[in-house]
């Protein structure tokens, strides 16, 4: 933005879901200085200039040298000796073109903070900090430090003196629809919706469209008490009229003022400690004064301890005692200091982007004044990634490296576990912001880019413009060509030893060929950077079924999670769960939407319904002969629906039906549907329960177009010429009918579909079915997918003014187009420093699965929310056991079959099952695939062999690229056990 009002909606997309628009021109105000270009400074100006603000200057004095190589992404082998941040400046600046960017050389010093409103430290020494810090204190700038050492890594911030925060958390407001309301003191709320409210005491809201108690919708925020999860109380509301229905309450936020202390101060406070290590309280603390003895060290000797050097550890030690004289901790983590000694001198990938993303959303919150802050101070290792035996730990990381591409992770892990790691083979599913960020990672790491490694990238999607904000591997140019291509070739140039193939396939049933036995067994692990549920559960279940590790994260907005999958250690993704609680209940799209939410779930339903559902019926009727018996078999009232819009759809105008001749028709057709959904319907519905509207041209224009584009008719953007065309058309009279139920609930609903139907509407399903074929001749529909990102389609203008012309009706508050867009386009809000800090912890497990710990202790999931500095980090859960004849298994066992017998022939399926019976001591009494009975008892399939009998039950070849089959056996002995593992037969 670079100081415009004016935002890039098509490039900040999905991040103003997160910040809205006020922050963000906030944020194009500010100016950031970002000192310090070694790997976990370019980490934050990358963050911080995708995010929009005004300016970012990037300082470093000093030429990079080998250890830079494993975490700054924009630094070469070409590049040893030269400044690193004028290396940098190309690569930072082509990120955002609405930001700023420079490159400052010299030295830091109180005449250059001063020309920003926030600065950052990174890798600085704890003078400089102590100084600058009581500068930026005095002067209003809000200063953040940040460092990272090997597996361990602080974060400061000081925002002054007072600070107000204009919204705490980014949540929405609570919105909830009003039961009752009592006359008491204090008076008493009930709400109609099934949810928890979320709402605390002391939060504040406002009342709307309440009847009968009218004092309420005039009065200001009032302050609540918590009664329940559905109610809650009030003022004083025994003077107020008599409650009648209806009305809103909504939560209002308010903003609130924070103080931070200078540096220097809160350095000996140990309140401002923010404590996020799963229980273990005195490792922050040690951790605190082990980064304070680590700066004197430094200071003393000149140098940082040398890595696995135990006098160096012992002299770290002895002067985080010294220190503790004085701060006096309880309980030192004697153990957690000397490992930091040991691993210094690391600069890791994964722990500069985790820390990279934290300290870009604490610069964000600094100028946007949204969201919490940290106060004030913030510790975080992960030293469980090292070696699990301790005995071996020293033999093992203490083989260091000097002058190669990996020095800053061989100063922590040692020479043969970079070997390790460059050998491995791994399956990235996704390459969209968490992908773009995992496949720097990797490369940064070495992941794969050894002899015999290799990276396997599938992404089906194409770049768009409003991945450019997140996605940082792409660029204006690369628009529309394919995500995983880009990507790979982007992360090659940052490490040419990367050895990645790109996909452009989905990871579904229908890529199984690809993605077979083989290729899955060929595989060391495999990382998910899905987002949806769906594509998660059945990688999953790949990866379960062939017995790899996998690494899954997500985020939403600033929130993020990670979740590692170990093979006969944790549970695995799992199915997907059930979201019904969070659906809109029908009877309240249909008759009693109270939110903006209803209203454009319902605009969405009738997108689908007339441009997408209503053309593929009709070309379905036209090409397959089943259609009309198949829909019948749905029931009457279905059937009825679905080949009435069918007959209509196809049939001319003139005779009755709604097939267009013309753009006119068009028109007319919209004008008339406007008259139905937005005045008869809702003249019904007051009918029904008793208590002008005018052509919303919006809506015309945009649902004639796109009806004309389901038969081939262009339209025009033309009003005028719309409007000449609506004030001729006669739209018929229509009178509200005393027998017409409105359904108030789902349970009203269902039943009355259920009931059989009338004589009335079985005459019509038989008038229907006797007109239908005489239409079967007819040009078939162009059915619309529906998309949100082409401002051109019309499909946004029509949710948007179908939306808000049924909120009209319902006295909702409308909604504007990028809000409607979000909601009715499904947009998940994203920013790129969550994404950072979820791959960074997610290639942090990586570590781990590459070494192969066994121990659940040194595993974890991951929670974060960024909003107000929040993390919970814990161990996985381990699988659910079950029994079977005695024996427990989980999920990760199964009974593996070879099929090739020692003569070469295939197995039998006598021969498995006796095989079951010698090895397992188990008798198979039934055998199951899918849906199919191979096996109960049939002596006549014995002989057969395992495949035959397949083909024979499902009448279906086995596709070849399948190797193997997963068989669902029962036992004699234990017939009643409900959950068994597999018989998984491998095809010779």
């Amino acid at each position: 933005m670079a100081g415009n009002t004016e935002i890039d909606e098509g490039f900040y997309s999905r991040q103003l879901y997160v910040l809205g628009h006020e922050a963000m021109r906030r944020m194009g105000t500010a100016s950031v200085l970002i000192a310090g270009m070694k790997g976990l400074g370019v980490e934050i100006a990358k963050n911080v200039i995708l995010s929009g603000v005004k300016s970012v200057t990037v300082q470093d004095g000093d030429p990079a040298v080998w250890s830079d190589l494993s975490s700054q992404f924009y630094l070469g082998e070409s590049h040893l000796g030269q400044n690193r941040a004028t290396c940098s400046l190309q690569q930072l600046s082509s990120l955002n073109p609405h930001v700023r960017v420079s490159a400052h050389t010299r030295p830091l010093d109180e005449d250059l903070l001063l020309q920003f409103q926030i600065v950052v430290l990174t890798d600085s020494p704890l003078d400089d900090q102590k100084r600058f810090g009581q500068l930026c204190h005095s002067q209003g700038i809000k200063l953040i430090v940040v460092d990272t050492k090997g597996l361990c890594g602080q974060l400061f911030c000081d925002f002054g003196e007072k600070f107000e925060v204009l919204e705490r958390d980014g949540e929405m407001p609570a919105s909830l629809m009003i039961e009752r309301i009592t006359k008491e003191n204090p008076g008493r709320v009930i709400w109609t919706d099934d949810q928890k409210h979320g709402l605390s005491n002391g939060c504040k809201v406002i009342f709307s469209d309440v009847q009968g108690m009218t004092e309420l919708n005039s009065i200001g925020p009032v302050e609540i008490k918590v009664c329940d999860q559905y109610s809650f109380s009030i003022c004083d509301t025994s003077s107020f009229s008599e409650y009648q229905r209806g009305g809103v309450v909504t939560e209002v936020k308010q903003p609130f003022q924070l103080h931070f202390k200078p540096l220097s101060e809160a350095l000996h406070d140990r309140e401002l400690l923010i404590l996020n290590d799963y229980g273990k309280v005195s490792r922050h603390h040690t951790l605190h004064l082990a980064f304070q003895a680590l700066h004197e060290f430094v200071k003393t000797k000149q140098r940082l301890p040398h890595s696995w050097c135990q006098a160096d550890a012992d002299c770290l030690l002895k002067m985080v005692r010294e220190l503790n004289t004085e701060a006096k901790v309880e309980q030192l983590d004697e153990a957690a200091v000397q490992l930091l000694s040991c691993t210094a001198r690391g600069d890791l990938a994964p722990i500069n982007a985790f820390f990279g993303g934290l300290a870009a959303q604490e610069v964000i919150k600094a100028c946007s004044r949204k969201f919490t802050p940290l106060q004030q101070w913030m510790y975080f290792d992960a030293l469980e990634c090292l070696p699990e035996d301790e005995d071996r730990r020293l033999a093992e990381c203490s083989v260091t490296s000097t002058g190669t591409w990996y020095d800053g992770q061989t100063a922590v892990f040692g020479s043969s576990f970079q070997k390790k790691l460059g050998e491995q083979k791994y399956f990235l599913v996704g390459a969209g912001a968490i992908g773009c960020e995992l496949l720097k990672n990797f490369a940064l790491m070495g992941l794969g880019a050894g002899e015999g490694g290799h990276i396997t990238v599938t992404d089906m999607d194409y770049i768009e413009r409003s991945n450019l904000n997140r996605q940082f591997l792409f660029r204006s140019h690369d628009i529309g060509k394919p995500k995983s291509e880009v990507a790979a070739k982007a992360v090659c140039q940052m490490n040419p030893q990367m050895k990645i193939t790109s996909h452009q396939n989905r990871l579904d049933a229908d890529s199984e060929a690809l993605y077979d036995y083989s290729f899955f067994k060929g595989l060391d692990g495999v990382a998910a950077a899905l987002d949806n549920v769906e594509a998660r559960v059945y990688l999953d279940g790949r990866c379960v079924l062939h017995q790899k590790p996998m690494l899954e994260g997500g985020t939403l907005g600033s929130k993020g999670h990670t979740l590692v999958v170990v093979p006969h250690l944790t549970e695995s993704y799992g199915p997907a769960k059930s979201s019904s609680s969070n659906a809109i209940p029908l009877c309240t799209l249909k008759n009693f939407p109270h939110r903006i939410e209803h209203t454009l779930q319902w605009a969405r339903d009738q997108f689908e319904g007339l441009f997408k559902q209503t053309p593929e019926n009709v070309n379905l009727f036209l090409s397959d002969p089943m259609f009309v018996e198949r829909t019948l078999s749905h029931g009457d009232v279905e059937a009825l629906e679905t080949l009435g819009a069918v007959w209509t759809g196809l049939q001319d105008t003139d005779a009755g039906g709604q097939r267009p001749k013309s753009w006119e028709d068009c028109v007319r057709w919209a004008r008339c549907k406007w008259e139905t959904l937005y005045n008869n319907e809702i003249r019904q519905l007051l009918h029904c329960f008793p208590s002008d509207e005018s052509t919303h041209i919006a809506y015309v224009m945009a649902a004639a177009n796109l009806y004309g584009q389901t038969y081939g008719i262009k339209g025009t953007r033309d009003v005028g010429s719309i409007k000449q065309i609506v004030e001729k058309v006669q739209t018929p009279s229509f009178t509200p009918k005393s027998s017409v139920k409105i359904h108030l609930t789902d349970k009203e609903m269902e039943e009355d579909k259920q009931k059989e139907s009338g004589d009335a509407e079985k005459a019509q399903l038989e008038e229907l079915k006797g007109k239908l074929p005489s239409l079967k001749n007819s040009a078939q529909m162009h059915s619309i997918d529906f998309e949100k990102d082409d401002d051109s389609n019309f499909h946004m203008d029509f949710i948007v003014a179908a939306s808000n012309l049924r909120a009209e009706n319902y006295d909702i508050p409308a909604a504007d187009r990028h809000q409607s867009k979000r909601i009715a386009g499904r947009i998940i809000p994203a920013i790129a420093t969550t994404t950072a800090a979820v791959a960074g912890l997610m290639c942090l497990e990586l570590y781990k699965l590459v070494q192969g710990h066994k121990k659940m202790e040194s595993y974890r999931t991951g929670f974060l929310n960024l909003a107000v500095q929040n993390f919970v980090l814990s161990q996985p859960s381990r699988p659910q056991d079950f029994q079977v004849a005695g024996k427990k298994y989980t999920l990760w066992d199964d009974f593996l079959v070879e099929g090739r017998r020692s003569d070469q022939q295939e197995m039998t399926l006598e021969d498995m099952l006796r095989y079951i019976k010698e090895k397992y001591s188990l008798t198979v009494s039934g055998l199951f695939y899918g849906p199919a009975v191979l096996y109960l008892g049939q002596e006549e399939r014995l002989k057969k062999s395992v495949s035959d009998v397949v083909k024979m039950v499902t009448k279906k070849d086995i596709p070849p690229h399948q190797k193997m089959l997963e068989l669902i056996p029962s036992f004699e002995e234990d017939e009643d056990c409900e959950t068994v593992p597999p018989i998984r037969y491998l095809l010779p």
